[in-house]
């Protein structure tokens, strides 16, 4: 690694862990920065993972320390993510990813009418959220269905999430983004540790990028813990804007 690498990489994953932290999708920034320092796919996938890793857990402490996640709901949603991850990455070594190609293309113009609508993309009072039985249950189908998404391809899976919870669940922004972190740091965790037992993340820079994607992390936890959904609803849009243009890009 010279410093050319460096100097490509830290900034691309400071701006993932911003982006990642307020709205998801961070991976749309961080594998392409990866990539464009010359690291072979798996190598970057796997760096990524242990950078994001650490941002991730980051900004899931802080939302956590703030009293915004709900542990109890977020257990079985974690279950049911880890599920659905595995069902995914199943998936992905017997279906074409043409398949999948066909699917966002009906995916994404969806999600993007959930977030521009702002009477179903809003902050509410805990009051006006739906029972708590409901809330389980939908948070857990979701978590199984994007955990699914998350094994058989990934990026914008906290997007994603954060839509699922505000839109169906009707949670608050800020509360939705923290269980949305505590499914994603437990992939992300879970991740890390497959790449580093098979080799597949250099040490070096996968830690210096942690340093950045955690600063990343703690700006943006802190810009979405006080402006809600003012600043995680344009962000959503950006990521799925990213989004697209990577499925018709080619994925």
């Amino acid at each position: 690694m010279d410093l050319k690498t460096y100097l490509i990489v830290l900034p691309g994953v400071f701006l993932a862990g911003l982006v990642d932290s307020i709205g998801g999708g961070g991976g749309l920034i961080s594998i392409p920065a990866y990539l464009m320092a010359g690291l072979p796919p798996h190598l970057a996938i796997g760096t990524n993972k242990l950078s994001a890793g650490f941002g991730t857990m980051l900004s899931t402490w802080r939302f956590y320390r703030k009293g915004l996640m709900d542990l109890k709901l977020a257990l079985p949603s974690i279950v049911c993510a880890f599920a659905g991850s595995a069902i995914g990455s199943r998936m992905s070594m017997i279906v074409d990813e043409s398949i999948l190609e066909k699917v966002m293309y009906v995916i994404l113009p969806i999600a993007a009418i959930a977030v521009l609508n702002k009477d179903a993309f809003s902050d509410r009072t805990e009051s006006e959220e739906l029972p708590r039985k409901k809330i389980v249950i939908i948070s857990c189908i979701a978590a199984l269905i994007i955990g699914c998404y998350d094994g058989f391809y990934g990026p914008g899976t906290g997007s994603f999430l954060i839509i699922a919870f505000t839109v169906l669940a009707k949670m608050d922004v800020t509360r939705a983004n923290a269980q949305a972190k505590a499914i994603n740091v437990t992939s992300n965790i879970t991740s890390m540790a497959v790449f580093l037992m098979g080799g597949q993340v250099i040490l070096a820079l996968g830690l210096a990028a942690a340093a950045f994607n955690m600063l990343g992390n703690y700006i943006g936890s802190s810009l979405a813990i006080k402006n809600g959904a003012k600043i995680t609803r344009p962000v959503i849009i950006i990521v799925l804007v990213l989004l697209f243009v990577n499925v018709i890009t080619g994925m």
